[in-house]
């Protein structure tokens, strides 16, 4: 059975309101009296937004003893969800969540091989030694694979810095998460010199957007699931960044030009999330802050939510 499992958290974001992302999704059910969010019950997950009114000691990582804490609490839910049975949606406020959830994944199966299929704007493989932000969502896909890419370093975080890190890196006593080859990107266009690294060191694949258009998203949900065949299961990570903001609406942190569109992102899903091996799908960054076209994101998310939860019933 599929669990909705709602975590607000944006303490790893730059810019603030996309805490109000799962709100303005489920806004956008009612407006449009879908009934997505009746058919199966949804848990709150805590979250630690009221430290953002608190002064950080920690530059290179903001508020990271805070966001070990939510990471923590994410984690908890997956594992006792999936341990039970539950197939999790996952609808978070920053991408900073998929550091906890698929810590969760991992202590729920520790001997199972994890892919991952990340749908995103952006690599977030930065750490406390490479980031040039300190905003912890562009960080989790480098805690997951144990990686701190100190070739690159540019950072000299401080002690509680470097202590919590460690301590996310190997949450439910697992490091690495996911092995660099079990890590594949689909829209990411926005990166760092330090990122481009590691996308080199490790061979990570990444599917432009102009391969996308040429080759379609069947194809590619097909490719990814071939090169995935050696994980027993697999997370899809859906980020609303991975759109064109032009085509859709710039109701998201961070916005990147020339993007997918809503039903590429929909055909792509229908690909993977057909795939039993998935066991858990989590959507992002939907910021109705932002959104100069009303609740336009939010309702263009929901549209993609209800496609992955109808695969995802008919598998």
């Amino acid at each position: 059975m599929l669990k909705y499992l709602v975590q607000c958290s944006e303490i790893g974001a730059g810019t603030r309101g996309s805490s109000l992302g799962p709100d303005a999704i489920m806004l956008a059910s009612l407006n449009s009296e879908s009934e997505l969010f009746n058919r199966y019950p949804f848990e709150q997950i805590p979250d630690l937004n009221d430290s953002l009114f608190e002064p950080t000691s920690t530059p290179n990582a903001l508020r990271i003893k805070q966001m070990h804490g939510t990471w923590s609490a994410q984690a908890e839910s997956v594992m006792r969800n999936m341990k039970l049975g539950k197939v999790p949606i996952v609808i978070s406020g920053d991408h900073a969540s998929a550091g906890g959830t698929i810590a969760g994944i991992k202590m729920a199966h520790p001997d199972k091989r994890l892919g991952v299929v990340w749908i995103d704007a952006h690599a977030d493989l930065h750490s406390p030694y490479t980031t040039p932000s300190g905003n912890i969502h562009g960080m989790p896909l480098a805690a997951s694979i144990g990686d701190d890419n100190l070739d690159m370093k540019r950072n000299d975080p401080n002690e509680e810095t470097v202590d919590f890190w460690e301590r996310m890196k190997v949450m439910g006593g697992i490091s690495p998460k996911i092995l660099p080859q079990d890590l594949i990107f689909v829209g990411v266009r926005d990166t760092e010199k330090e990122e481009i690294h590691l996308l080199e060191k490790h061979n990570i694949i990444n599917y432009e957007v102009a391969e996308v258009d040429d080759m379609g998203m069947h194809k590619i949900g097909k490719e990814i699931l071939e090169e995935l065949k050696d994980c027993e299961i697999i997370y899809v990570s859906f980020d609303v960044d991975s759109m064109d903001p032009d085509e859709v609406s710039y109701g998201t942190g961070t916005p990147v030009p020339n993007g997918i569109a809503p039903e590429q992102a929909k055909n792509l899903l229908s690909v993977l999330l057909a795939d039993p091996k998935v066991c858990c799908f989590e959507m992002v960054e939907v910021n109705p802050l932002l959104d100069k076209k009303g609740n336009k994101m939010a309702t263009t998310a929901l549209s993609i939510l209800e496609k992955a939860v109808e695969i995802m019933e008919n598998r």
